[in-house]
């Protein structure tokens, strides 16, 4: 069967822009937390958050694309940029119709919608701009990124809120194996503008700590909720033999399988879907559980959903019978981008041979039977799962592969 790689990676995130600068800060266990800049969130409960610092994006966007996109767009158009530029790919050579995109999204581009709204409800309709009518909406990364690289080839957009990312991927890997020999994947996301803050406080799962170093500790005695942040990664995923047709310089890893799964309903009596989606990825790549040298968690923070996954992974690999990381402490939970970061970091992970930590949680609760990775830990690496679980009950996992 046709293998799926990723040839190139392009990263933005709250401790790092662009993936060399990501990947350092997230080795040295360099957080990206910090109180809310983007509007003032002092009146409300939860008040910090990931932030992109230090993006112009003037540097990385034309001109006329600037009045029609949101943040969000300009970041993932950025990504997408480097992904591009990282894989050695000129669209312009290309098929017309063999570079697909499928990225991820949760809400899409709430900060531009806002504002147009908030003209409509005090000016008059006259000073709503007309790019509202696609700004905001969920496919406008997929959308704005293919007309940016004249890409035809197949598009899509999965909302499936933090699990998106890796869905994304599975679907790139799924349009891979019917022939196109490369797709654009992964995501990027922001929220952090009231519209996008409020839907995420009354889920009551964000945490209220004001301590930038304190408010998000997953798998911690201490854990209060989740932090939200922005950003995350785009990838290029690449059929190999077309890549090594191409003379690819590049390949981080392969996407040995991928599997998802929705919880069932509360009060059903059956158990939540996540380590049978983890078992479906581990059939899909074929390999056994003892495989897999480190997992990258979802890592919720909220203290029950932390428990949950800590016994799936226990049930699955045994007590403390793999490394587990979340990385995402640096950097917040970023809705549909967060999935595909953790993918990106997994792969680098693979490269580089070492596990990064995960920042601010000394060890795990007790009760927690993990082998929770709190400092930057050196191990050889040959494959990676990286789980994740949205909002609404979805659950993704995912198996990478080094290259060979």
């Amino acid at each position: 069967m046709t293998t799926a790689v990723v040839t190139g990676l392009g990263i933005t995130a709250p401790n790092g822009l662009g993936t060399e600068e990501y990947w350092k800060a997230t080795l040295a266990g360099e957080s990206g937390l910090g109180p809310v800049t983007r509007f003032d969130a002092t009146q409300y409960p939860s008040r910090i958050a990931g932030e992109v610092t230090g993006y112009v994006a003037e540097d990385h966007i034309p001109s006329r694309l600037m009045p029609q996109t949101d943040h969000m767009t300009r970041l993932a158009l950025t990504a997408a940029d480097w992904a591009l530029a990282d894989a050695g790919i000129d669209t312009s050579e290309m098929p017309e119709y063999g570079i697909g995109v499928v990225t991820a999204a949760s809400g899409g581009a709430v900060e531009f919608g806002q504002r147009e709204l908030q003209n409509l409800w005090s000016k008059g309709k006259e000073y709503v701009s007309a790019y509202q009518s696609f700004a905001w909406f969920y496919a406008v990364n997929t959308g704005q990124i293919s007309i940016r690289h004249k890409l035809r080839g197949p598009s899509g957009v999965l909302l499936t809120e933090q699990a998106g990312g890796i869905d994304s991927l599975g679907h790139a890997r799924r349009h891979i194996r019917k022939g196109f020999p490369a797709v654009i994947s992964g995501g990027v996301d922001a929220a952090v503008c009231p519209w996008g803050w409020v839907p995420q406080i009354a889920s009551g799962l964000m945490s209220t700590v004001d301590d930038p170093a304190r408010a998000y500790l997953p798998f911690s005695e201490q854990a209060a909720g989740y932090v939200p942040g922005e950003g995350g990664a785009i990838l290029l995923v690449e059929d190999a033999e077309s890549a090594r047709g191409r003379g690819a310089t590049t390949v981080y890893g392969e996407i040995a399988g991928y599997a998802a799964t929705l919880d069932p309903a509360p009060g059903s009596g059956r158990p939540p879907g996540l380590r049978r989606a983890a078992e479906n990825a581990l059939a899909d790549a074929g390999i056994p559980a003892g495989d897999i040298d480190v997992v990258f968690a979802d890592a919720s923070g909220v203290p029950e959903l932390d428990r949950a996954e800590a016994q799936a992974l226990t049930e699955l690999f045994g007590a403390h019978g793999v490394p587990v990381t979340a990385p995402k402490t640096m950097t917040g939970r970023l809705l549909a981008g967060g999935a595909a970061l953790d993918v990106a970091t997994a792969l680098l992970a693979l490269r580089d041979g070492v596990i990064p930590p995960t920042a601010n949680v000394p060890s795990a609760a007790p009760g927690h039977t993990i082998d929770l990775v709190t400092e930057a830990r050196e191990k050889q690496l040959r494959n990676a799962l990286v789980l994740a679980r949205g909002h609404g009950g979805f659950n993704a996992a995912l198996v990478v592969r080094r290259a060979r």
